[in-house]
């Protein structure tokens, strides 16, 4: 990763609230060569690897997953808040530092023994994450990797994805 690449994440203090170290990524989606291999990494990480299908957790992992599903030839599943798929759906609650969520998929998005790479743009807490990979695994599907643009290690999102081989490009 280049350190081109990593100056285009601008961290923003205190946003959404007081003691937060927000990473905007906007910048890096603003600038076609920084997206471009933002894309290519994650898609190359996917060659030679069994992948069937791309799942995008919303909304920032479908920027990311849309592309590379384009890039790999792969099909895209788009990973929902509730209400927002028209057909009949898989959901999976998860808990936040202040409530709760949930993501819902389609019932056919994922046939069984379909090998599914997920992506986001970051990794947590891991609960969002961890959240895909249930509906996944719920449908049948096996969950190849989850993949990220950043990680915020101080938060261990890596241990709630406890045996998920995972993959970030830049890590804070």
């Amino acid at each position: 990763m280049s350190e081109a690449l990593e100056n285009l994440i601008r961290s923003i203090p205190d946003f959404p609230k007081k003691g937060i170290l927000f990473r905007d990524i906007t910048p890096a989606l603003a600038d076609p060569s920084a997206f471009g291999e933002i894309c290519r990494i994650l898609a190359n990480r996917l060659n030679n690897k069994g992948i069937d299908k791309i799942a995008g957790i919303e909304s920032r992992g479908f920027i990311f997953g849309s592309a590379v599903s384009y890039i790999t030839g792969k099909g895209f599943i788009p990973l929902r808040k509730p209400g927002k798929l028209p057909w009949k759906t898989y959901m999976e609650k998860y808990s936040l530092e202040y409530g709760e969520a949930a993501l819902e998929m389609h019932i056919d998005a994922v046939s069984s023994g379909e090998r599914v790479a997920i992506i986001d743009d970051l990794l947590a807490t891991g609960g969002t994450a961890a959240a895909a990979a249930r509906l996944i695994e719920k449908a049948g599907g096996e969950v190849a990797e989850l993949d990220f643009l950043i990680e915020l290690e101080e938060l261990n999102g890596r241990n709630n994805l406890e045996g998920h081989e995972i993959f970030s490009i830049m890590r804070f």
